[in-house]
């Protein structure tokens, strides 16, 4: 009887023994499956951000440099301020007012009654048709920067433009990105160097007549004139002897008092992405 206790008592231990271990088992893999839930949860609120255009529409100031080393223009330097979501199209061209730079090719030599120069023809330049194409230009979450107002200064077609006609022209730009889903941003002219004494002064027109567009579109304005002449300030470029090739303007300029050198495109654009986290703009979430 002893002997039969015994052997029945060693059955239940190893029974016990087996029924812990598989619950130990099943408690495992409960708690890899909760493990997993939770990763994929954590994986799903980690999705990345969705990617992002900056579209650049301007003349040189703003433009990617050629095969030589000036002019730079900001907008080349622009795309290193993001992160890697961010991809800018720079689509500046030198030499053009916003006339010219929509209707490239299509803006005669000679003005009208009106006093504006002469379309002979109202087809867009291809730059533009290829932003407003629904496959591969300006979409939803897009950004289109538009800094014009200093080629159109000039009295003679076909670089000319009036106050009126610039701000129709820039109305178009702005309709055009909001019908996409995309966010225009308005930039006033950047400065040249010039000097009344020991003070950088302001010396670009188009300036209000950007400020009327932003405000009658609600389109966000960048006073890129305002700061740079603030910037040339504070660089202590003035007074000025006329030399734009050496000394502070001239690490800053090319050999005028218009267009950048790297260091001084850098600098601009840095302006621009500072003023766009000032105020707060969505795309200032993409800064680094």
């Amino acid at each position: 009887m002893k002997n039969l206790r015994t052997v029945i008592t060693a059955a239940l231990v190893v029974a016990l023994s087996s029924l812990g271990l598989g619950a130990a088992s099943a408690a495992g893999g409960t708690a890899q499956q909760c493990t997993g839930t939770s990763g994929a949860a954590v994986s799903t609120t980690r999705a990345a951000a969705q990617p992002v255009t900056v579209w650049l529409a301007g003349d040189s100031t703003m433009a990617n440099p050629g095969s030589a080393r000036c002019p730079v223009g900001w907008g080349s330097q622009f795309d290193a301020l993001f992160t890697s979501d961010v991809t800018v199209r720079n689509q500046a061209v030198g030499g053009r007012s916003i006339q010219t730079w929509l209707y490239e090719g299509n803006v005669s030599s000679t003005k009208g009654s009106d006093g504006e120069c002469r379309l002979t023809s109202t087809a867009y330049s291809a730059r533009w048709q290829a932003m407003l194409n629904a496959s591969t230009g300006m979409k939803a979450g897009d950004y289109l920067f538009i800094q014009f107002g200093i080629n159109d200064s000039s009295s003679t077609c076909p670089r000319h433009v009036g106050p009126a006609r610039y701000r129709q022209l820039t109305t178009t730009m702005v309709q055009a990105a909001l019908a996409r889903g995309a966010h225009p941003v308005l930039l006033t002219p950047v400065a040249a160097i010039t000097c009344s004494g020991g003070t950088a002064t302001r010396n670009r027109g188009f300036v209000n007549e950007t400020f009327a567009v932003g405000s009658a579109t609600g389109a966000p304005v960048v006073d890129l004139h305002s700061l740079s002449v603030s910037l040339y300030n504070s660089l202590r470029f003035c007074p000025h002897n006329g030399d734009y090739g050496s000394g502070p303007v001239g690490a800053f300029f090319c050999d005028d008092h218009t267009h950048f050198e790297t260091y001084g495109a850098q600098r601009i654009a840095g302006l621009v992405a500072g003023d766009v986290r000032r105020q707060n703009l969505p795309l200032a979430g993409h800064l680094r």
